[in-house]
């Protein structure tokens, strides 16, 4: 298996349709791990015990994202050099009142998130220039944003830039959400909806931990991007539709080194930035998962 680590840069401070939409939960972990928490965010001090994304498309459903992803993909001669494609980023923060614990971002952290993703990224062609930050008070948007009818009212009111655009939302879903992405295919079907959302607390310094280390951002922004779950379709092929993963069975919570979950070769990919273990353990994306980012953005950015 070939690996792209990202350098060093983490902090240690304390998706419309189905094919459309990735969205993170707090969901319950396999027998023997965390239990996840019951209830709601709270505005203060939320630990997420769970990570979970409900992106997870049919066998049916990936086949058709994949069928035209073959008939429309741009192909290029080779890759593009690392940090070459500057992608700007439109930082929206949602809160419900002055302060950390009602939603409202320090500038710090804004900054810090942003050295996350270009940490995390350093390995591949993509660099994250923040352009604007906007700042909206407004609580039903704050914990709403999850609803379909109040995310479109949202974006709709605040989304900036072209198809190349990140905008990204800070907000406090509720349902235990992380977050949630579009797909790059969607954006010519639904350029309003185009973005990630990610959970306030899970950027550097939030409440959320083992999630608040910024790394809720790079997960998501990696679906932003094109890619899949590292278990996606589980053992069966194509599983991520990338050749250098290794084939795994379900989702990893905590850091469980070793794991291996399928006959296939190769442990399961536990520290890859797309699989659900906590952020301290996610470092890597493959040579497989940058090449496919590229041609996605390529193609579709």
């Amino acid at each position: 298996m070939s690996s792209v680590v990202r350098r060093s840069g983490r902090f240690a401070v304390v998706v419309g349709a189905l094919v459309a939409l990735s969205g993170c939960a707090n969901n319950a972990p396999e027998s023997g791990d965390a239990k996840p928490p019951a209830g709601e965010e709270q505005p203060t001090q939320q630990v997420l015990e769970a990570r979970g994304c409900r992106v997870n498309p049919t066998h049916e459903e990936m086949a058709d994202m994949e069928r035209r992803y073959a008939q429309e993909r741009v192909l290029s001669a080779s890759a593009r050099p690392n940090g070459s494609v500057t992608i700007p980023v439109y930082f929206h923060v949602i809160n419900k009142g002055t302060g950390v614990a009602n939603g409202d971002l320090t500038t710090a952290m804004i900054t810090n998130q942003m050295n996350v993703l270009n940490a995390a990224y350093a390995n591949t062609p993509f660099k994250f220039t923040l352009t604007a930050t906007t700042r909206t008070t407004n609580a039903t948007w704050f914990t709403g944003i999850g609803n379909a009818t109040t995310e479109r009212a949202v974006k709709t009111a605040l989304r900036k830039g072209g198809k190349n655009a990140l905008n990204l939302y800070s907000a406090a879903p509720s349902g235990g959400l992380l977050g949630w992405a579009t797909f790059p295919s969607s954006y010519t079907s639904d350029p309003i909806m185009d973005g990630v959302v990610i959970l306030h607390s899970s950027v550097p310094g939030g409440s959320s931990a083992p999630y608040n280390l910024g790394d809720t951002g790079t997960h998501e922004v990696g679906h932003w991007l094109g890619l899949y779950h590292t278990f996606q379709g589980g053992c069966a092929n194509p599983g991520d539709s990338v050749s250098d993963t290794p084939a795994e069975a379900s989702a990893a919570f905590g850091c469980p080194t070793g794991r291996n979950t399928c006959s296939a070769a190769g442990n399961d990919p536990i520290t890859n930035f797309m699989d659900y273990t906590d952020d301290s353990c996610m470092n890597s994306f493959t040579a497989g998962q940058v090449a496919r980012m590229d041609s996605q953005a390529l193609t579709y950015r």
